[in-house]
């Protein structure tokens, strides 16, 4: 099968290793100003590993687009809609299947990733979340995830198409709940961090458990099926989210609170935002993702606000 991969970060180049690991052929495409595409192109190498010389590079949309049967997008979050604009240009779209690596929610509109794909491109997109690092699946170390659309027949045939050894795949049937825990799970990992940084690594198991608790609630008032949360995109996740050096979100909330500057993308910052909007749609309260908006956005006093938040009145679980 012919794989065209969007995006040359971090999981945009492990989704190119991933493709032609398992035997497909591969094409990634990155921006021709983007200095991490000029570093591939010139050592086929970055931080987290090295490209085989069977994966081709380019700098055309449409060469990519064209070469692609399956198209994955592994970009960040809100580029999407700009970067959909300049897909939407490109005939043939309509004859490719696409799939989401991506964890996030538009910031200003608070809308799942799907959403935003299908409101530019009228197309239906796959998701492909869950628990993994890239350093540890270059190094071999298996994992599972799960691979979530409105279309039984695509989720199927994506998951035979992805599966290996080193990944095994769920299919999902929820794709609401998994989006949103995918992208909340980040703004849990940024509470982690915090409390890491704060000495408070203890409260993380109460974290865990109140923070699954609290996002359970809003996938159900806006539509999903609760127990999504408690499954990979999302309490699956916590450890490699939450505990992890690997995770950019816990390292962000860790050095915030520590005043130390962190240059790499951290999701959550901006899925927050978006989180603070539902909250206000469905009528649910998430005072773990409250905590943290007040906190990065509000510039509150991180441990005041999250003593408080673990602290709070004694009430029934």
């Amino acid at each position: 099968m012919r794989i065209t991969v969007i995006g040359c970060g971090r999981w945009g180049s492990f989704h190119a290793w991933y493709s032609d690991h398992i035997g497909h052929e591969v094409i990634l495409y990155g921006r021709e100003t983007s200095t991490r595409m000029k570093q591939l192109t010139e050592s086929r190498s970055n931080d987290y590993l090295t490209l085989p010389e069977t994966v081709r590079f380019t700098n055309s949309l449409q060469e990519a687009v064209n070469f692609g049967e399956v198209i994955v997008i592994s970009i960040g979050s809100q580029q999407l809609r700009s970067f959909v604009h300049d897909l939407n240009i490109i005939k043939g779209i309509d004859n490719k299947k696409f799939v989401l690596c991506m964890k996030g929610l538009e910031s200003g509109s608070g809308k799942r990733l799907s959403t935003v794909f299908k409101e530019e491109t009228k197309l239906n997109a796959a998701v492909w979340v869950g628990p993994g690092h890239v350093q540890d699946f270059i190094k071999g170390i298996p994992n599972c995830m799960i691979i979530a659309s409105e279309d039984t027949d695509l989720t199927h045939e994506l998951v035979e198409l992805f599966k290996s050894p080193l990944i095994r795949f769920y299919y999902g049937s929820d794709l609401l709940g998994t989006e949103i825990g995918a992208a909340a799970k980040n703004v849990i990992g940024l509470a982690a961090g915090m409390l890491d940084g704060l000495n408070c690594s203890s409260l993380k198991g109460a974290l865990m458990a109140r923070g699954a608790a609290e996002l359970s609630r809003l996938v159900e008032a806006i539509g999903g099926d609760r127990m999504t949360i408690y499954g990979l995109s999302h309490l699956g996740d916590y450890e490699a989210t939450l505990f992890s050096p690997h995770s950019h979100n816990r390292r962000f909330g860790e050095d915030f609170v520590c005043n130390r500057p962190f240059t790499k993308l951290a999701e959550g910052v901006e899925t927050v935002s978006a989180l603070m909007k539902l909250s206000k749609i469905a009528k649910v309260e998430l005072p773990i993702c409250t905590t943290v908006n007040e906190i990065i956005h509000n510039h509150k006093d991180p441990k005041e606000q999250l003593l408080q938040l673990f602290l709070r009145s004694t009430k029934s679980e």
